[in-house]
């Protein structure tokens, strides 16, 4: 992937909250494509392979921003992955159960 990142890219890769909620306030498409991924997928994919190299519990706070300010729970990346698809590659339950309750409405 290229890593010449968006704003609210490098945010999520670097799990900056307070910055993602920010570019998000500001006006970022919370369904931003860079590369392979939206926002949403990279964000659980960084959520989910961050807490396999450090053994760390998984995190759902880039997740529930980008849900929160309204990224669409449903939308495929260009691979053709959506968003639960990643969350379920990495097992990531905070994250289901998140997915799951923006899916139900």
């Amino acid at each position: 992937m290229d890593h010449t990142w968006t704003p609210a890219h490098h945010a999520v890769e670097h799990e900056d909250a307070q910055a993602l909620a920010r570019l998000l306030a500001d006006g970022a498409d919370p369904d931003e494509v860079l590369g392979a991924q939206t926002l949403l997928t990279h964000a659980l994919d960084v959520e989910g392979d961050g807490a396999l190299q450090s053994g760390q519990p998984l995190t759902v706070h880039t997740t529930a921003i980008l849900l929160a300010f309204g990224a669409s729970p449903r939308l495929r990346d260009p691979a053709g992955d959506t968003p639960m698809d990643v969350a379920v590659e990495y097992d990531h339950q905070p994250a289901i159960k998140l997915l799951t309750q923006y899916l139900a409405r």
